[in-house]
Formats: C-alpha cells, structure tokens, sequence
C-alpha cells in the first residue's frame, strides 16, 4: 500500500491526483485528478489505456478509498490516448458519463468512424508535401498494407456523452468547476478552473487544471489538427498563444497540470512560454531569411532536444507537423511566404 500511496498526492480540499504511467513514454505517466463532489467522484482525464495503467488508476482510487465503480463522472481535458484513453473503461465499471469539449468529441467520433488506412494515406500524402524523403514516407505505405494500423491507440475511443460548454459551470453537486476553451494543442482542449478558495490560501484565484496547455517545464506540442477532407487553413500556434493569454488572465492560485507537478505563479510561466514561442518564431525565420525550406527541411534545422539524426520515425512526424504550424503563424503574420513554382513547397521569409 506504500508503493501505492506514493504515486497519490493529496492536494487538499478535496482534490487528489494519481500518477497512471504512459507505456513507452518520456513523459512517465500522465497525471489523473480525483475531484470529490456530493454526487460521488469525478476524474479529470483517465490516463492510457493499458493494463499497467489501469492497475495504476484502480489502485491509486483504492487507496483513496474509492472503487472505481464509485465513479460518478469523468471530464476529459482533451482527447489525446494519455487522457482519454481508460474513459471507456471507467464508463463500464462505473455508469459514469464521459464530458468532452464538442471539438474533441468530433475528432473522437471522425477517427472511430474512419477507415484506419484513411489515416496512413493522409500521412503519406502530407509528409510528401512537406517534403519528406522517399525513405521515410515507404514504412507509413507498407504499414498500411500489413494492417498494422488496427493497433494504433485511439481507433476506438470513448464516445463522451456529455458536452463541455465553455465558460459554463459544470453539474457537479458542491463544487464550483468552470471550463476555459484553450485550443491549440487540440481543437477542444479546455482547462477547468476551480472556483474556490485555495485550501491552503494561497493567494489567487482557486486552482486551474491545465492539462497539457500549461505545463511547469516543458510546452506541449503544437501541430496540425484537420481532418484530411477539411480544406480550412488553421492556426493552431496563434490559438495556442491567445489561449494562453485567456490563462494568464484567470491568475489562479496554483496550477494542476496533467504532467510533471502542481505549481503556481501561472502569468510567470504564461509569460515565459510566450517569449519562448516568439524566440522560436523569429529563428525560423532567420532560417528561412537564409534559405527558402520546405516544413520538412524546416523541422530538420530546428532546435529540439536532441540532434535530429536521434529523433525517433514517429517524433519525426511530430515534428514536421510542429514546423508547418510554426510556418503557418509566421505566414499569417506577413513574415514568411510561399515561394511560387516549388514542390513541395518551400517558404522564404518576407
């Protein structure tokens, strides 16, 4: 029970999170709350699906002294396989609704509903365009032609059965829980702000769970969130640097991110990854000053935290998809370009 206990922190006032491990991941685990209300408890997100991770939510609710068939209700900060992925499980045990913001709900609903080599075509097709090397588009083809893709996490996730409206109170009987619409990591991502008086009285206003759009030492990624049939040209980098803005503006008491660990001061760290994301912006584009580059070519001379020869395959796609929305912020700002004639694609700086 000790090992159990140490993966549980108990915030006070009725708020508790539970480290649920994400398999194969840096990151460790995601990080579940368990808010009390007079109807029972509520989970904000539920952690990846998967055996050790279910263990790890059973037990860290058991040693709550919870079943997880107490459940009362689960609210889902954003869709993402680490946040989502045992709502369905909890639904069974529990009869608990699921609430997602109705922008994840149909990311949800179009993924379920999608042939999975729907996906894998789109991939190809999109790195193609970003211009991605032959070598590293062939393993997305033969991938789907294995059938490999049937195993990907998130093809079946929970359909949520209720909305989350932002600015709208959540029913949950004896507490005060509001949502905040924070896209940018996610079309429907929200934080949910606690609208109470600080356990511990820290000054501020109640407490914020964040998700992944406020994190206390990394910022979340940033990419492309379209359907392959949807011709919009999104933003997601400015909804993601006017969201944060939306946060800074609340001044809670402390933060309750789903990774890494509860801080506060959250317009310091608002400020931070501002000057961050505006530092980043203009050295791309000093890069693109120099030479016009495709996203690809782009994502490869951008500074991550490794080399990019030590980048994973599938980080890769991340990446890329982080440079095209990068380039995509710098374009709508009038700082960058695409330059006519190219494919793929390749932008100079204006």
């Amino acid at each position: 029970m000790s090992e159990v206990m140490s993966q549980v922190t108990d915030h006070g006032g009725g708020v508790w999170g539970i480290k649920v491990p994400i398999p194969d991941n840096p990151l460790g685990h995601t990080l579940v709350h368990v808010l009390d209300t007079d109807a029972g408890p509520v989970l904000v997100d539920t952690g990846w699906d998967d055996p050790a991770s279910w263990d790890a939510l059973t037990g860290g609710l058991g040693a709550l002294g919870i079943a997880v068939n107490d459940v009362h209700g689960v609210v889902i900060t954003h869709h993402h396989p680490d946040h989502h992925g045992l709502s369905g499980k909890v639904r069974e045990a529990s009869g608990a609704w699921i609430a997602m913001h109705a922008a994840d709900t149909e990311v949800v609903l179009r993924t379920r509903s999608s042939e999975p080599g729907v996906w894998f075509d789109y991939m190809s097709e999109k790195l193609t365009a970003a211009g991605a090397p032959e070598e590293h588009v062939a393993p997305l083809r033969a991938a789907r032609e294995s059938g490999r893709m049937r195993t990907l996490p998130g093809l079946r996730a929970a359909v949520p059965d209720r909305e989350i409206v932002p600015g709208e109170p959540l029913p949950l009987p004896g507490r005060r829980l509001r949502a905040i619409w924070t896209p940018g990591h996610t079309p429907g991502h929200v934080c949910l702000h606690l609208e109470e008086t600080h356990p511990a009285n820290l000054p501020g206003n109640g407490r914020l769970f964040s998700g992944d759009h406020l994190l206390p030492g990394i910022s979340p990624h940033i990419g492309l969130y379209e359907a392959p049939d949807d011709t919009r040209v999104t933003d997601p980098l400015g909804d993601y640097l006017d969201s944060l803005e939306r946060v800074g503006r609340l001044e809670p008491a402390e933060v309750l991110p789903a990774h890494q660990h509860a801080f506060t001061d959250a317009p310091a760290r608002v400020r931070e990854l501002l000057a961050h994301h505006e530092e980043r912006l203009a050295g791309l584009w000093r890069l693109l000053l120099a030479e016009p580059l495709t996203p690809w070519g782009l994502a490869e001379r951008m500074e991550w935290n490794r080399p990019w020869e030590q980048i994973p395959y599938g980080s890769r796609n991340i990446a890329v998809s982080e440079a095209e929305a990068h380039l995509r912020r710098l374009v709508k700002q009038g700082r960058a370009e695409a330059v006519p004639g190219t494919g793929p694609v390749a932008y100079r700086a204006v």
